[in-house]
Parts: structure tokens; C-alpha cells; sequence
């Protein structure tokens, strides 16, 4: 009976043609396909900013942030609301559910906060809104601009004016933020006992600067015969000018701002310090594209930032403080080592059992078109090379190579018992046409369903199953149509059982033999079978109830980015100056590390973000890991901040802590303040039960046990609270717990 398969073996060009099309489709998606860290996961959250000069955070919190909150709760999507009220500045978080439309979102809530914007103060500015994305809380890129002639206000003009448009022109690159950047602005700094003597308000001063300061457009005037464009000096450019400005004439005489103010130009805003290596610098974030290219753009921004370096003014210097693309392509080369070596092992593999280098081209042959016929299949779906797409390559190359081993095999069979080589050819693949595809469907489905698991999980990994399953999926293709082919065209008969291929077919032969004497045997011996099974069933019982509970469990290990951030926490009353001076000693301890790269800083009043690089990864013999409890240590020293440093999470859409409690009360923030550092050293010290020896491993406790443990203490701190506190511990728990 014939079947489709004789098509492909009587036709060698058209089952040539085929896989040539497979490759053609894999080879222009290899150049397109977007290179990313991990698969795309639309968890975002959007972010209500408003500004409120002037007032303080209680009048910020009862009428910016409060009126906010109600408008923006009754929006579809989101999962939990976050508000922090500081002194003049409001700022919302709504954080959406699982693959929500964060566009659909943002409408909804921008519609929510238009309708109350009447009702909020009229000093207070317009609501900003924007989207976070979980996997864009960082830039691709920070570069650092340092001086050590120009000031930082000369160095943000600088990179204002001719280096963030040349950075955002790059292709593929969103935004080019400057961070940390102090932009040129004429400061007033006025003399409270001159104003009292003569009587005057800040609020004068203000008044005289609207009246005076502005930009006029003023038009043209025409004639007959000319038409003029009209322009006005109406403001202000040099320090002297707002010094001459009149704030009050009264009977003849007149109060300048000179007279009851310092007038200097300096830079619009002085709570913000950052430091790269212990220096004074300004920092660029280099923000991708979503549907861009990550590699690819970082590395066209290293050639523009090589350029722009060759035309800096003197003494102003530029680095790549962190590229987070180095990492990416550290762990893709990583992954293309293992996939080289996977091929080598395989290919001997089957060279050892099929005994013939002629039946081992025909498999060999199959690895790399199922594997980049794979690739078409990710640009079909949609999908990105991250890490666990290259992963699910690597896993189905044992897992593509199963089909041609098996066409070979019964092809081989075939000419062993007589058949010519297209008539072996012909009968074998008619007979495995039903298996093969039965095969190729087992496979695949038994990946697909990670594929539609919810949460995110599903989210994560669907690219991973989905890749395997297309793999596989090809490979079947190619297993019928370009497998027979070869086999018809590459084996010989004589060589079936002569040489090496004869050897290795005798010695199947005995052990098949051997086998089937023991498999009888075994069949004869039913009890004894069952008990064994039912041995083994009960301890993998046994194994799966307990090793959960001994072993520490997460979704994904900590990897060696290699790199530690720090969170900086200071008290709300901190000024710049004081944080900075404990900020720096941070940074010290970053730099006692005998691996590190570089350091990197930018300080706030009352926060602030720092952290290390190390070196890379062949040039140090130590793990990150090793270094965290070290500067964990260090840190805790530290008076006047507090700075907990971390490692970036394995996988996407994590918080940096496993368990957080949020202490809701109808009480005062003082007793819920009361109630929070009530808890905290029980809590804290159980949980991070750490030896502080160097030379020995921390003790690791499980998410779970932290959980509970921290349910136990802080039930049992509850009721010792002050009873008006009425304190309610609510547990929001991330998906690593």
C-alpha cells in the first residue's frame, strides 16, 4: 500500500526542497527574533503622580492622595492599590492583575482620575500617570558622565543639549533618562530679618517674579508695504537682572529682590546626589524598546557612546556603569556551549549503538533543521530567545533526534533481511508513519499543558513548553519526509553486518537474546514483581511528602548576575547632606569587596539606590552569594540608614522579599508606627538567623518556614499591643512563597 512517503523517496529533490524551506524560515527568524533575558510577562502597574508644593504629607494624604485612591479603585483590572503621601508630592500605585491590558488600564484609570481632578486643590499640578512594566523596572543600560572641572548643573546641560538626542535616536532605544541630573535655574535665597524689616511676604516676592518673568508673544505687525514679526524682552536671563527686579515701590522707594535676597544661578533641585565609584556623577538610563532587540540596540548605543566620548569637553569622562545585556549574552553563550556539547555527545551516542557513520548523518542531519525549523515556529507564536526557550532547545535535542534514529533502524532492518535500499526505505517508512506521528503527538503533549497553566507560572514558562512541543513537532516533519530519503541514499547493505555495524548488530543480537531469557523469567515471578513495585510506589510516596519539607523550595535559584543592590532607607526628617554622609560609608563597604568592579549611588533625602559590580564572571573564582551575607554584615554597622542589599530576582514579576505584612488600623500612624517596631526585632532576628563567620555557609531557611514562623511571633505580639490600635495583620504573600 502506498503512502505519502514514497512521494519524498522517489522524489530526493522535493524532500530536499522541503527541508531547505525549514531552514530558509528558521535562518531569517534567527536574525529577527527579539533577545531578551526571560519571556515577556504583561504584569504592569500603573503609577498616579501629583505634585503638591508646598504642602505637607497629612495635607497631601486628605486631599491628593485619598480622593485619588476612591477614583482610582472603582477602575477594572487591578489587583491591589499601593499610595505613599510625602511632603508635596502624592504617588499611587495600582498594581494589575495577571495578563490585564495595562493600555486598557491606563484609560480606564485616566478617565477615573479626569473625573475628580476638579475636586482637587488648584495649586496642586496635573496627575501624571504611566505604566511600569514588571519586567522594565530597570534600564538596559546606565552610563555614567563624570567631571572633576565642570559642575553637575554644567554636565546635565551638557548631556540635555547634545547627548540624550543622539542617545535617543538610536534604534530601538525608548527614552534616555538622565538621573540625578541638575538642570541650570536661578535660585533665590531669601533673607527672612531684611523681609520682616521691610515688611515683605513670600508671597510678594512670588507675585513680583510672575509679573515680571514671562515669555510674550506679542505677533507682527504689517503695512503696505512690510510685515514685521514683533518680539519682547519680557524675561529675565542673568542673575543681575533679578537682582535690579522691583518687588515694592512705595512713596518713591523702591525694595529690589537684591536687597532682600541672595540671587545666584545654580540648579533647580539639590535632593539628589549621585556617585559612581566614590565620584560626583550623572547618570543616563538607556531604556529598550519592548518589541526591540535588547542586544542589539545596547550594543549600537556602546558604538554612539564610543563616539560621543572622542567630542566630551575636557576633563568629563564617560563609562557604561551597568549594562544588563552583558548577562544575556554571557548566559546565551553559556547555553550555546551546552547545546554544542549536547550535539557532540548525541552524535557519538549514536555512533556507538547504530555502529555506521553513514546511519549517523541521517539523525545528525535532523538535530539542526528540527532545531532551527524551532526557531520559525517562535516567530510564528510570537515568542522571544530568552533563556528558557534556548533551555527547551537544549532539552529536545535528545528529543528530536528519536524519530530519524528510529526511520534508520528500520530501514537497516529491512536490508538486513534481503530488501534493496529504496525498497527498505519504502516499506519502513510506510510502516512507521502511524508511530511516528503517534510519537511526535505523545511528546508534544506532554509539554503543552505547562503551557496552559494559569498564574504566573503559565506565564513564564508557556514559551518553554510550546518551543519543546514545536521542536518535536518538526522533527516529526522531518523524520518522514527527509529521514527515508537519506537512508535510501546513504546506507549500503554490506556494510550491514560487516566491520564495526556488524559488530554492534551481533552484540544487540546477544543482548536482545539475554533480555528476552530474563523477561521470561521475570514474567514467571508475578508476586515478587508486585512487591517490588509496591515498594517503590510507597517510597516515591514517602520521597514526594518529605523531601518538600527538608529542602528549601523557590520557583527558580538565585543566579550570578554579578551584581548587589542596595535599598537605602533614611528617616523622613533627613536632610541630603546627612544621608550622603552615611551613604558613602555604604559605598565604602562596597569597595573593601576585593572583587569589585565598580560602585554606583544616587541618594535622596530620605532614600536612595546604590549597589556593586563585580568583576566578570572568569575573572573571579567567588559567587555573588558568598559576598551578600559579607556586606549584609557590614551594612547592618551603619548608623543613621538602613540599606538592605539584594540580588536581582532568578525570574521576572518577583518582589525582592518572599512575604511582606501590610499592618492596616483605624489608629493613628503613630500607633501603628509603635506596632510595626513592636514586631520587627522579635520577627527579624528569628528569621535571619545568619552566622556571622565568613568562612561559613548562612543557614538557609525555607519560604515557608519564614512564613510561618513570622505568623507564629507576630499573633503572639498582636494582643500586647495598645488596645486603640485595633491592629489587623494582613499577609500578602508573592508567588515565591
Amino acid at each position: 500500500m502506498k503512502s505519502f512517503t514514497d512521494l519524498f523517496i522517489k522524489r530526493p529533490v522535493l524532500a530536499m526542497v522541503v527541508s531547505f524551506v525549514i531552514l530558509i524560515a528558521g535562518l531569517q527568524a534567527m536574525k529577527t527574533i527579539n533577545v531578551r533575558q526571560y519571556p515577556r510577562s504583561d504584569i504592569a502597574a500603573i503609577t498616579v503622580t501629583t505634585v503638591y508644593v508646598g504642602a505637607d504629607a497629612e495635607l497631601v494624604r486628605g486631599f491628593i492622595t485619598t480622593p485619588l485612591e476612591r477614583a482610582i479603585a472603582a477602575a477594572d483590572g487591578i489587583d491591589y492599590i499601593q499610595s505613599q503621601s510625602q511632603q508635596g508630592v502624592s504617588t499611587i500605585t495600582a498594581r494589575l492583575k495577571l495578563n490585564y491590558d495595562a493600555n486598557k488600564a491606563l484609560s480606564d484609570i485616566s478617565s477615573k482620575v479626569d473625573a475628580i481632578r476638579r475636586d482637587l486643590p488648584p495649586e496642586a499640578e496635573i496627575p501624571v500617570i504611566a505604566i511600569q512594566a514588571a519586567d522594565s523596572q530597570f534600564a538596559s543600560a546606565y552610563l555614567s558622565f563624570t567631571s572633576n572641572i565642570l559642575q553637575p548643573n554644567e554636565v546635565t546641560d551638557y548631556l540635555v543639549r547634545l547627548v540624550q538626542p543622539r542617545l535617543t535616536a538610536v534604534g530601538g532605544v525608548q527614552k534616555a533618562d538622565i538621573l540625578g541630573g541638575r538642570t541650570f535655574a536661578m535660585r533665590i535665597w531669601m533673607k527672612p530679618e531684611r523681609m520682616a524689616a521691610l515688611n515683605i511676604s513670600p508671597a510678594d516676592v512670588r507675585n513680583a517674579l510672575t509679573r515680571n518673568n514671562y515669555l510674550a508673544a506679542v505677533g507682527s505687525t504689517k503695512g503696505s508695504l512690510l510685515q514685521v514679526n514683533l518680539t519682547a524682552n519680557t524675561d529675565l536671563h542673568t542673575a543681575d537682572q533679578f537682582k535690579q527686579l522691583v518687588v515694592r515701590q512705595d512713596k518713591g522707594t523702591l525694595v529690589r529682590l537684591g536687597d532682600i535676597a541672595d540671587v545666584v544661578l545654580g540648579a533647580e533641585d539639590y535632593n539628589t546626589e549621585v556617585r559612581f565609584s566614590g565620584q560626583k556623577a550623572v547618570f543616563m538610563g538607556i531604556w529598550v524598546l519592548p518589541n526591540a532587540n535588547s542586544v542589539d540596540v545596547i550594543k549600537r548605543v556602546r558604538v554612539e557612546l564610543d563616539q560621543i566620548k572622542k567630542e566630551l569637553p575636557t576633563g568629563m569622562t564617560a563609562e557604561m556603569a551597568y549594562d544588563a545585556t552583558a548577562y544575556i549574552n554571557d548566559a546565551i553563550h553559556e547555553v550555546v556551549k551546552t547545546l554544542i556539547d549536547t550535539l557532540l555527545i548525541v552524535m557519538v551516542v549514536i555512533f556507538l549503538f547504530l555502529g555506521s557513520f553513514r546511519s549517523v548523518i541521517v539523525p545528525v542531519v535532523a538535530i539542526p533543521i528540527s532545531l532551527i525549523g524551532a526557531l520559525f515556529l517562535m516567530q510564528l507564536f510570537g515568542f522571544t530567545l530568552n533563556l528558557l526557550t534556548l533551555l527547551a532547545i537544549v532539552l529536545s535535542v535528545g528529543l528530536v533526534v528519536d524519530d530519524a534514529i528510529v526511520v534508520v533502524e528500520n530501514v537497516e532492518r529491512h536490508m538486513r533481511e534481503g530488501l534493496s535500499r529504496i525498497n527498505a526505505a519504502l516499506v519502513g517508512a510506510r510502516e512507521l508513519i502511524g508511530p511516528i506521528i503517534a510519537m511526535t503527538i505523545t511528546l508534544a503533549a506532554v509539554y503543552t499543558p505547562i503551557a496552559l497553566q494559569g498564574g504566573l507560572t503559565g506565564a513564564l514558562f508557556r514559551e518553554f513548553a510550546l518551543t519543546l512541543a514545536g521542536a518535536v513537532f518538526i522533527s516529526g516533519i522531518v523524520a518522514l519526509v527527509l529521514s527515508p530519503m537519506m537512508s535510501a541514499n546513504l546506507l549500503r547493505a554490506e556494510h550491514v553486518d560487516t566491520g564495526f555495524s556488524g559488530w554492534v548488530n551481533r552484540t544487540f543480537d546477544r543482548f536482545r537474546n539475554w533480555y528476552g531469557e530474563h523477561l521470561d523469567r521475570t514474567l514467571r515471578a508475578r508476586p515478587a514483581v508486585y512487591v517490588v513495585w509496591g515498594g517503590i510506589s510507597l517510597l516515591a510516596i514517602f520521597m514526594f511528602a518529605s523531601i518538600p519539607k527538608m529542602a528549601t523550595k523557590e520557583l527558580a535559584p538565585k543566579e550570578d548576575q554579578g551584581v548587589i543592590f542596595g535599598i537605602i532607607t533614611a528617616p523622613a526628617n533627613a536632610t541630603i547632606d546627612d544621608t550622603i554622609r552615611y551613604a558613602d560609608a555604604a559605598g565604602k563597604v562596597f569597595k573593601e569587596i576585593p572583587d569589585t568592579r565598580f560602585t554606583f549611588q544616587i541618594t535622596f533625602p530620605s532614600s536612595g539606590f546604590g549597589g556593586m559590580v563585580l568583576k566578570p564572571w572568569g575573572t573571579r573564582k567567588t559567587p555573588t552569594k558568598n559576598y551578600l551575607p559579607v556586606v549584609q554584615e557590614k551594612l547592618g554597622a551603619i548608623p543613621g540608614i538602613q540599606m538592605f542589599p539584594i540580588m536581582p530576582e532568578a525570574l521576572p514579576g518577583s518582589d525582592n522579599f518572599p512575604v511582606s505584612f501590610v499592618i492596616t488600623s483605624t489608629a493613628s500612624q503613630e500607633r501603628i508606627l509603635e506596632l510595626a517596631r513592636r514586631c520587627r526585632p522579635t520577627c527579624f532576628n528569628l528569621v535571619t538567623s545568619i552566622p556571622r563567620s565568613t568562612n561559613r555557609r548562612p543557614r538557609s531557611f525555607s519560604t515557608t518556614t519564614k512564613f510561618r514562623r513570622w505568623v507564629l511571633i507576630c499573633s503572639r505580639s498582636a494582643p500586647t499591643c495598645p488596645p486603640a490600635s485595633a491592629a489587623i495583620l494582613l499577609i500578602v504573600s508573592t508567588w515565591k512563597a
